[in-house]
């Protein structure tokens, strides 16, 4: 037996990884001896692993070689070489990077913080270090930081509030049976206890210099002990409320405020930092309480006059990881939200996710092959449905953490999961009540099987592969690929023989008839007549049947009732033989040897050739078919009979089309209508039974009733099943219906599970607990909105509709607004084998080439479709992702969200929202500088009567920004809402007043009018600002909250503490917009801009020149004397003199017109050297004139068009059109300068 040796000492870290290494081999756990190790096995550290026993045996030293060794033989150590090389290299780091610094009592906090900061970036997006289960590398890394997490000296627990990534995952590690077992319950924070050294009794006495020194350490322990103690009385006092800013906060997290607290009072920053920004007030905003609807009221059941706003979130799959598409619902539904949050409603939008059945039941099961080797059914039902609440319960609240960095203001104390006893409970009432109506009920048809799940599943989970050809595909359980896109044709004897065309040869073997059409000239002969089956004696009658195409193959149809759903519906109304020849698991059954047990694929093999023996194949040809491919597992999805339960959607689909039809539900945008009405007018029944363990398992029960007076029922007959919220009330039921004592009632439950949507239909009403009477039911049911992507329209939204009218009689919603599907750049569908599928935590935080490149090797995807989206990603982004943030992410989003079907998202794009935040940086860094330290605003935003025409002109433009975005918002209007905002900020705020407000500021001293006017221009600039700011906040709430905590308020003691719940500016108080002062404003602008215009070409740079304005009238003259003084500022002009149309000009001015009203003369005789400048131009135009006759010489060669590539010929187009314009310009500029020679 194998023999261990580690330390005694609570605190070894080294020992302890060996000690819980060894509990992954437990039934070849080593012995464990906590000595040193003899002298003969020459190892004097610990720990040390003896294996063998005596003379010659191995012998294992180092906390690494021991533990690998150990992990291994429990298969800890990764599945393959590629996790096995990832567990190593994150040995390497605890070793040589975390025990560093963690170990010694006075490293740097500094130091530590930054490699943990490292390891929490790794672990964002997984649960452990490596794979999806815990290995040596976890083990390795979370003994290392065990000393930093124990005890607060080392790492406070501020600390780890920053390192939520991290602290999860240790949280995690440490309650692993395997920990558990070595280390026992671990307490956070604990003191640090010295352990005393081993005492050698008989060595000899200490020295007078050692006794000093061990005094020493003992004066430092307890002056450390003291120092804890105070610290930890100071966290029993009351919390200290701490003003800033006129904004009061508590101190309860003091890392995570940090930025809160102390960065608000300090300057900006130079530049703007997503990573600065994002940092602290998502948890500030929580603990506020700001994301309840109960903020600043007593009671939700209180009367608000604002309306109330709710609407829930499209549950995200337990199993998912967030992706674009969730990025763009959740940029939506959040700026909604804060939009009717910051317009005084009742708000709330409530999380959850979905328990996902299939997804999460395939995960656990590869978890559980992977890990233990076995499959669900070695488990059993009640353990397997354990280990998926544990892994549930493990990585299951991943997506909120994602949905948190994405800013979304959900109350996350409604949070619900489908599974969930109160939405459990929902669910089971919503199938009893709706069986017994006879709404749901039992029925044999065909459903969509996967062989490989042994499941029925929905069509939003079965994927069509177009195939143009024949094609080879692989399939789970087939060792070689099989063919599929061929068309085989082979003949049945009757009277001659008669051809029929199929693309599933195997089938045949179940064919029950042959059908034609009834006016088909070639087979009125067949009347009446039979067909013989090859393989058996099985006699087919030719059917005829209008469903048959004469003009496609023969225009005879092999019939397959039972595998095929045009075939199904020809049986029924033919009275056909239905024969079943697959089981669940794919195999042949019902059918003569040799194929009688084969598998269905390789049964297609032995047809054809069976057939090609017997003489009566014909051909195989290509065939351009779609394949249905299971999403979940990649099987061939098989058309099977199977006795399920299904809902009559008859009646729910009328009344769910004539909701929208009579207007009572809205449907946006409207071009979804016809696919709506479509699908509700030609609705089929809704099979809901599942054949997995994982979900709300059917509430329904079987009866036997153990009397000779009634006869056994078949599980096809509805009339033999009861439902029941227990089984003792479906026992009572059963013995109703059959008029017997309850003690002659057997019930057998169905072993299936509801399809996922039948929980997710119910989910607007579940979440608020009914059937039960709530009071969030009564104030929050019906909803305001659903919205949602137009993919599952039908899938979700329709049956919400159908089964909320049913079951409450109430629509669970007033409108839904259907967003567009994601795209990349080049307009093609997101798919990880392109390499275009973007994790929007990449574009918040940044990502390398190398790093998406790295995501690829940790997906399924084959190598050569690793090769191939390795390509994709180096040609979209050569340099990676560059770090962009959440506000530019959402508002990139917000922007492209046109009322269409698709997005194409180019995240160079988001890029240039994230130089807009930069830009928004620096105008509140200047404003705050012009507003200096004294300001204060007024008590509300109104005019004074003294305001300039800048100040007038900049409030019309923002009351219009004001009423675009409230209109905007009414309509979904999230491009019209963005250019609005954008717009005003970066060309009417900062291009336009901003340089027109120097001057004013400049001059404020000069005077008291002079004083007077900087005053009103403050005022004006703050209103600009602080509104400006509330306009921007639903669509980029971290950036406009850093800000808005800079700005002084109006009334601070009544003002509320967050923009996310200040007043939305509303038309009705920002009404001071002109048209008459925007269309003056208009025409000032075009002619600021020529004048700059004209001093580029001329290359003043530094040099003001007057300015001659020849106007068309005296209204002109009039508006440009105005605005005089802001066409000098922003032109940099000397002096603006206008002019009437008869007036001359000074000679030696450049020319150019900025509108039909006015002609700009800008002075430059006397500025400029004339003859150097036309001296300068003659070589220019030189150069040009080279350069075009060079592009066409090129161009009129006689095989350019040929040769040439159509992308250069364009290419070389748009060279030679703007060299002319070059051209053109320098002849006019040297003409201009002649003149003044």
């Amino acid at each position: 037996m194998a023999t261990l040796y580690v330390s005694l000492h609570p605190d070894d870290f080294r020992s302890l990884l060996a000690l819980i290494a060894a509990e992954f081999c437990p039934s070849s756990r080593p012995r464990t001896v906590t000595e040193d190790p003899p002298a003969s096995v020459n190892a004097r550290s610990r720990p040390t692993l003896v294996l063998g026993a005596g003379e010659g045996n191995t012998v294992l030293s180092g906390a690494s070689a021991v533990a690998w060794y150990l992990s291994s033989q429990g298969k800890a150590t990764g599945v393959d070489a590629k996790q096995q090389s990832l567990v190593w290299q994150w040995l390497s780091f605890a070793d040589n990077e975390i025990t560093p610094v963690s170990c010694i009592q006075h490293t740097s906090r500094a130091e530590l913080m930054r490699i943990l900061k490292v390891l929490n970036q790794a672990l964002e997006p997984r649960t452990f270090l490596v794979g999806e289960s815990i290995t040596l590398a976890d083990v390795a890394v979370a003994t290392a930081v065990l000393l930093p997490f124990k005890y607060k000296n080392l790492s406070p627990p501020s600390d780890r509030k920053v390192l939520t990534n991290v602290t999860r995952w240790f949280t995690t590690c440490i309650n692993q049976p395997q920990f558990v077992k070595v280390l026992g319950k671990i307490t956070l924070c604990e003191k640090m206890v010295p352990v005393p050294p081993k005492t050698n009794i008989n060595g000899p006495p200490k020295t007078e210099a050692q006794l000093k020194k061990e005094a020493k350490k003992r004066e430092k322990m307890e002056k450390f002990q003291q120092k804890k103690e105070m610290e930890a009385k100071k966290k029993t006092q009351p919390q200290t409320e701490v003003k800033i800013l006129n904004i009061y906060k508590y101190i309860s997290q003091p890392f995570l405020f940090l930025h809160l607290l102390s960065d608000v009072v300090s300057p900006l920053p130079d530049s703007y930092s997503p990573q600065y920004v994002e940092a602290a007030w998502y948890p500030w905003w929580e603990k506020q309480g700001f994301f309840k609807p109960e903020y600043g009221r007593k009671s939700i059941s209180e009367q608000n006059p604002h309306g109330i706003f709710m609407m829930c979130i499209p549950p995200p799959n337990v199993t998912g990881s967030l992706h674009l598409g969730h990025a763009l619902t959740n940029a939506i539904q959040d700026c909604l939200t804060r939009w009717h949050r910051m317009r005084g409603e009742t708000t709330l939008w409530n999380p959850g996710c979905d328990h996902a059945g299939i997804a999460t039941q395939v995960v656990v099961e590869k978890k559980l092959m992977k890990e233990r080797g076995m499959s669900r059914h070695d488990l059993g039902r009640e353990n397997f449905i354990q280990e998926v609440w544990k892994w549930k319960n493990e990585k299951g609240d991943r997506i909120y953490h994602q949905l948190k960095r994405l800013g979304s203001s959900l109350d996350w104390d409604r949070a619900c999961f489908t599974m969930d006893p109160k939405l459990s409970y929902a669910v089971q009432e919503a199938f009893i009540r709706m069986h017994d109506e006879g709404v749901i009920y039992r029925s044999k048809r065909l459903v969509n099987w996967s062989c490989t799940l042994n499941s029925a599943i929905s069509d939003i989970e079965v994927d069509k592969k177009e195939l143009t050809g024949r094609t080879l595909l692989p399939v789970p359980g087939y060792k070689e690929k099989v063919e599929f896109g061929v068309l085989v044709s082979f003949a049945y004897k009757v009277d001659g023989s008669v051809i029929v065309a199929t693309t599933r040869i195997e089938t045949m073997l179940g064919d029950t008839a042959v059908a034609v059409h009834p006016d088909d000239p070639r087979y009125q002969h067949l009347k009446g007549k039979m067909v013989l089956h090859p393989f058996c004696d099985r006699k087919m009658p030719v059917v005829f049947d209008n469903f048959v195409d004469m003009n496609f193959g023969t225009g005879a149809v092999k019939i397959t009732p039972a595998h095929d759903h045009n075939d199904y519906e020809v049986g029924e109304r033919h009275n056909l033989t239905f024969i079943n020849i697959l089981d669940e698991n794919g195999l042949l059954i019902n059918v003569p040897p040799p194929f009688l047990g084969m598998k269905r694929f390789e049964a297609r093999k032995a047809v054809l050739q069976a057939l090609k023996d017997r003489g009566q194949f014909k051909e195989v040809k290509d065939n351009p078919m779609v394949v249905p491919v299971c999403s979940r597992s990649k099987d061939i999805v098989e058309p099977l009979l199977k006795p399920q339960w299904y809902v009559d959607c008859t009646d729910m689909g009328k009344q769910a089309a004539d909701a929208v039809r009579e207007g009572r539900l809205k449907i946006i945008p409207d071009h979804h209508l016809k696919t709506w009405f479509n699908w509700m007018d030609n609705i089929k029944d809704w099979c809901i039974s599942r054949q997995l363990w994982w979900g709300h398992r059917i509430p329904s029960y079987f009866i036997t009733v153990n009397d000779p007076s009634v006869k056994p029922g078949e599980d096809m007959d509805g009339h033999y099943w009861v439902s029941g919220r227990s089984e003792e009330e479906a026992r009572e039921k059963a013995a109703k219906r059959f008029n017997v004592s309850v003690d002659k009632i057997s019930l057998r439950q169905d072993e299936d599970v509801l399809d996922t949507w039948f929980s997710s239909g119910i989910f607007p009403f579940s979440i608020f607990g009914w059937p039960n009477e709530t009071q969030d039911l009564n104030v929050f049911y019906p909803g305001t909105l659903l919205e949602t992507g137009h993919d599952i329209l039908f899938f979700w939204v329709a049956r919400m509709v159908m089964m909320g009218l049913k079951l409450t009689g109430k629509l669970p919603f007033k409108e839904v607004y259907l967003h567009a599907v994601v795209r990349d750049a080049h307009g093609r569908k997101m798919s990880k084998s392109l390499g275009n599928v973007i994790d929007p935590l990449d574009v918040i935080t940044g990502i390398s080439l190398e790093g998406l490149h790295a995501q690829l090797m940790d997906s399924n995807l084959d190598p050569l479709e690793v090769e191939k989206a390795k390509q994709g990603q180096k040609s979209d982004y050569p340099n990676g992702i560059p770090e962009c943030g959440t506000d530019a992410l959402r508002f990139a989003l917000c922007a492209y969200t046109s009322q269409g079907r698709d997005i194409n998202l180019d995240v160079n794009r988001i890029l240039g929202y994230r130089y807009f935040c930069n830009k928004l940086w620096n105008a509140v860094k200047f404003a705050m500088k012009s507003l200096g330290d004294n300001f204060v605003p007024s008590e509300k935003a109104q005019l004074c009567g003294e305001e300039s025409v800048s100040d007038r002109w900049i409030l019309s433009r923002l009351s219009a920004a004001v009423g675009l975005c409230d209109a905007g918002f009414k309509a979904y209007d999230f491009p019209g809402i963005t250019t609005t905002i954008y717009n005003f900020w970066l060309y009417e705020l900062c291009d336009s007043v901003y340089l027109g407000v120097k001057p004013v500021f400049s001059k404020a001293e000069e005077d008291s009018t002079s004083q007077k006017q900087a005053l009103v221009c403050r005022q004006t600039l703050y209103t600009c600002l602080e509104v400006g700011l509330r306009l921007l906040s639903p669509l980029m709430p971290f950036v406009t909250e850093e800000l808005y905590q800079r700005l002084p308020r109006r009334q601070p003691q009544s003002d509320p503490t967050s923009i996310c719940v200040t007043p939305y500016p509303d038309s009705a108080e920002f009404c001071w917009h002109s048209e008459e002062v925007d269309r003056d404003m208009e025409f000032v602008l075009s002619v600021i801009k020529t004048i700059r215009s004209l001093r580029a070409d001329y290359n003043l740079t530094k040099t003001r020149a007057d300015c001659y304005l020849q106007c068309i009238d005296s209204a002109t003259v009039s508006v440009v004397q105005k605005y005089s003084l802001q066409i000098q500022t922003l032109s940099y002009s000397q002096a603006i003199i206008p002019l009437t149309a008869n007036q001359p000009v000074p000679e030696g001015c450049a020319v150019a017109i900025a509108s039909d009203r006015c002609t700009v003369n800008l002075m430059l005789k006397g500025l400029i050297d004339v003859e150097k400048e036309v001296a300068k131009l003659m070589a220019k135009k030189g150069d040009l004139e080279k350069q075009t006759d060079k592009l066409r010489e090129k161009m009129m060669k006689s095989d350019y068009k040929e040769k040439v590539p159509v992308k250069v010929q364009e290419q070389d187009a748009e060279k030679l059109r703007q060299s002319q314009t070059e051209l053109e310009k320098v002849k006019e500029a040297m003409d201009n300068f002649r003149k003044m020679m």
